[in-house]
């Protein structure tokens, strides 16, 4: 077997893979099936937890040339623009867990691991190759792509998303489930926002049924918008394919759905120039580390665990799975026991996966509360504030993988 493990997928979370075993010295293949690398989506999110990997990996630095790093967080009523809480982040964040809250373009965390990845780490990549299938052994993993070609390496790691076909492969063939919620995506630059909403906070909206996410990207200079609405799958342009990422949609579809909305959260709606959408899938929580790994095939970030952007903790995930492992790797052991080293993985993981999943599903509901639930949601924020919002037990990670 070639001394090398296999990445299936050239996202964020297999280049963050790649980047955590290559500091380790393990030799890596990412396979990626798109012609070329790169992001799509929009802004997303990176709580302490993610700022605090990406430092040890020492490239938050280049991160911060594209980032923002917002001072607050207010929770608003969609309906009339009530502030329901806040909590600090900024310098409170800083103080309290030592990484700042930051938010980014998707695209441009992707390019800073892939500089980092390139610059040092030993590793290749392969475009445009799609795994067909693959078979694990004693001593290694044999894998065979669309094309043809085979590979073997001494161990294969799944970062190939919520359609992962090692997933597949490795748990059977359970599609992820249909949410009934679709994300409304779109991007505005600063200059076109109202001023009252061209701040540098993240603003979440809620409402019946929806709520809507605004934060600013890019140093300011852009602002990323989220809404996300209970609806039929297939609403407006969507096409038929579910795991399509973005797909054009209609604003008088959006807001047909979210219904009647204050001025403010209006004006944000009207000012975004085109709208993609995104139908939400996940898997429910992990129920134990088999679904992390068995023998010496892993799951990372979607392929294992994939979440609802309500915690905003996906990408955050991704990248402590994959440091995780790179924790795990004595360089001084020759060579890896890699059914050893995921099966630690796999324990030291699967819980705060399966926290972080369920937590997430909560939030949904809460946002999208009506009647004495909403009642009772906006009451307990208004009285206990960041008491409510903060999560230590998240922002303080990741925690040191188990013994």
């Amino acid at each position: 077997m070639k001394n090398n493990v296999l990445v299936a997928g050239g996202g964020i979370g297999g280049l963050a893979c790649a980047l955590a075993l290559g500091r380790a010295g393990v030799p890596v293949t990412v396979l990626e099936q798109a012609p070329a690398f790169g992001e799509i989506g929009a802004g997303i999110q990176l709580g302490p937890n993610a700022m605090r990997v990406l430092s040890d990996w020492g490239v938050a630095d280049a991160l911060h040339e594209h980032a923002s790093f917002p001072d607050e967080l207010r929770v608003r009523s969609a309906k009339d623009g009530q502030l329901l809480g806040h909590m600090r982040l900024g310098a409170s964040a800083l103080a309290h867990y030592g990484h700042p809250y930051a938010s980014v373009h998707r695209a441009d965390l992707h390019r800073v691991l892939l500089s980092a990845l390139l610059a040092g780490a030993p590793a290749s990549l392969s475009l445009n190759a799609r795994i067909a299938s693959f078979e694990s052994q004693a001593d290694g993993v044999s894998l065979r792509l669309e094309a043809g070609q085979a590979l073997q390496g001494e161990a294969l790691i799944g970062c190939d998303g919520l359609w992962s076909r090692v997933r597949t492969g490795l748990l059977g063939p359970e599609p992820p489930r249909l949410t009934g919620h679709l994300a409304y995506r779109g991007m505005i630059p600063a200059d076109r926002l109202p001023r009252a909403l061209a701040t540098n906070t993240v603003n979440a909206w809620l409402g019946p049924r929806m709520h809507v996410v605004h934060y600013p990207i890019r140093q300011g200079r852009w602002f990323n918008v989220v809404a996300v609405v209970q609806g039929r799958a297939g609403q407006g342009h969507a096409g038929s394919d579910p795991r399509q990422w973005s797909q054009d949609a209609l604003t008088d579809d959006l807001l047909r759905a979210m219904g009647p909305l204050g001025a403010d959260l209006q004006g944000l709606i009207d000012a975004v120039p085109s709208w993609t959408l995104w139908s939400l899938h996940d898997r429910p929580p992990m129920t134990g580390p088999h679904e992390h790994a068995q023998g010496r095939v892993a799951l990372l970030g979607d392929a294992a665990h994939p979440l609802r952007p309500y915690l905003a903790q996906g990408a955050a995930m991704a990248l402590e799975d994959a440091w995780t492992l790179g924790q795990l790797i004595d360089r001084h052991q020759h060579p890896v026991d890699w059914s050893s080293v995921f099966q630690r993985f796999a324990r030291s993981r699967w819980q705060r996966n399966a926290r972080v999943q369920a937590q997430s599903l909560r939030n949904g509901r809460i946002f999208h509360a009506r009647g004495l639930v909403r009642w009772g949601r906006d009451t307990a924020m208004n009285l206990l504030g960041e008491k409510l919002m903060d999560n230590p037990w998240l922002y303080g990670g990741p925690p040191l993988p188990a013994e």
